[in-house]
């Protein structure tokens, strides 16, 4: 629901700020592109707002601090026993992947505290299941609006491609007319084609760049919080556990 309700409040205001930009702000060449113009640079403003979104919730999913020296020092923490100095590490360290190690850690311990663990089969199996389903909340929210950034690049050259097709007609219109050919509505359906083009290129590779982009980041942070979760996993399940 808050996503929407965000979605919903960037396109709106997108497309306000996109027609008082054509409005007052454009010099006339570019509003010789019609009002698809309008469309273009919504799609454009919107696709710097999905940017600054996902950059922040990546920012937060890092947590805070270093995250290999984290890592580090809840390795560490495992190594030398004390379960609960790990799971408080990662409540300082407040990221995705802190989250998801501590999912794995509190279901060890619980098991330990219960007196539930029956070998290092089930140890494993148990702690692995904790952290996929810690994982399976935590990988949505990193991934959420990277699909509005495709669909945005290929609506946006759709868009541009519209406009080219539109000033392209009006341009063979002016040149059909019987006599001499209207030069200045041939001039303006020309404006109008290559204007809605390059806004159309503007869009389509600012959101397969952008796209590429996040995803590249999200995989490479995900890939590593899977690396970290399996050493933890084996570390967990290699010593002797000890009911304190």
């Amino acid at each position: 629901m808050k996503s929407s309700t965000f979605n919903m409040i960037v396109l709106v205001a997108a497309f306000a700020i996109g027609f008082v930009i054509y409005e007052f702000t454009l010099p006339q060449f570019i509003k010789d592109g019609g009002y698809l113009v309008i469309s273009l640079i919504a799609l454009t403003l919107m696709l710097i707002a999905l940017v600054f979104e996902r950059t922040f919730v990546l920012r937060r999913a890092q947590g805070k601090g270093s995250l290999s020296a984290f890592l580090k020092n809840v390795q560490q923490s495992v190594n030398g026993g004390d379960i609960d100095a790990a799971i408080s590490a990662c409540d300082k360290q407040r990221g995705s992947c802190a989250n998801i190690i501590r999912a794995g850690l509190d279901r060890y311990k619980q098991m330990v505290d219960d007196g539930e663990v029956k070998g290092q089969k089930e140890m494993m199996e148990n702690v692995q299941r904790s952290i996929e389903e810690a994982s399976m909340l935590e990988v949505p929210l990193l991934e959420k609006n990277l699909v509005m950034m495709s669909t945005i690049a290929s609506i946006g050259t759709m868009v541009g491609l519209l406009g080219t097709v539109i000033g392209m007609i009006r341009s063979f219109e002016a040149m059909g007319r019987a006599g001499a050919p209207d030069a200045v509505q041939l001039a303006i359906g020309i404006s109008e084609a290559l204007i809605n083009t390059a806004g159309g290129l503007v869009a389509g590779i600012g959101g397969i760049v952008a796209y590429n982009f996040f995803t590249t980041k999200i995989d490479n942070f995900t890939y590593m919080i899977d690396e970290a979760s399996y050493s933890i996993v084996q570390m967990l399940v290699s010593r002797k556990p000890s009911k304190k």
